[in-house]
């Protein structure tokens, strides 16, 4: 054993005590250097650019954040076409009525949507009635023509915030 093979228990090193004399290591300025604003205490320079204008008020303001974020995302979107589609695939649909949940349990929609709107693009051929909290007029039009049923579901609690 030599006294340049022996390891060093970090554990238990002290922290080195500023401010307490010369021999220490680290006394008088206490490693803060002499005078100026960042020897002192209680001073916190962050953005500070010695006068400059700061970065962050150099940049032009972006954006906003939306109070009504949360409700955009929630709105399946499915057009005509696609509902034809999934028609002829699965043909246990056709006697039921067309919403939002039989959509969901053929997992043709994604359980995180709330609401279901139908887009008038593409052609449909069977006769279906459908349950919807949108809809545009051509998916109205050409779902009424065939003569199915468009039933639209009322959201009371648009304005009150609920």
């Amino acid at each position: 054993m030599k006294l340049n093979t022996l390891s060093l228990n970090i554990k238990n090193k002290r922290k080195k005590r500023l401010g307490r004399g010369i021999g220490s290591g680290k006394g008088k300025t206490s490693g803060r250097g002499h005078k100026g604003q960042k020897s002192r205490s209680g001073v916190a320079i962050k953005s500070f650019e010695g006068g400059q204008m700061p970065l962050y008020r150099r940049l032009p303001k972006r954006g906003f954040k939306s109070l009504n974020k949360k409700n955009k995302g929630s709105i399946a979107i499915i057009n005509v076409s696609k509902i034809q589609d999934v028609l002829e695939r699965k043909k246990n649909l056709i006697n039921n009525k067309l919403n939002l949940l039989t959509l969901q349990k053929s997992h043709l929609i994604n359980k995180k949507y709330k609401k279901l709107k139908v887009l008038g693009s593409g052609d449909l051929k069977n006769i279906l009635d459908i349950e919807v909290n949108f809809i545009s007029k051509a998916a109205k039009k050409k779902i009424e023509s065939l003569g199915g049923k468009v039933s639209l579901i009322k959201n009371w609690f648009k304005k009150a915030g609920h």
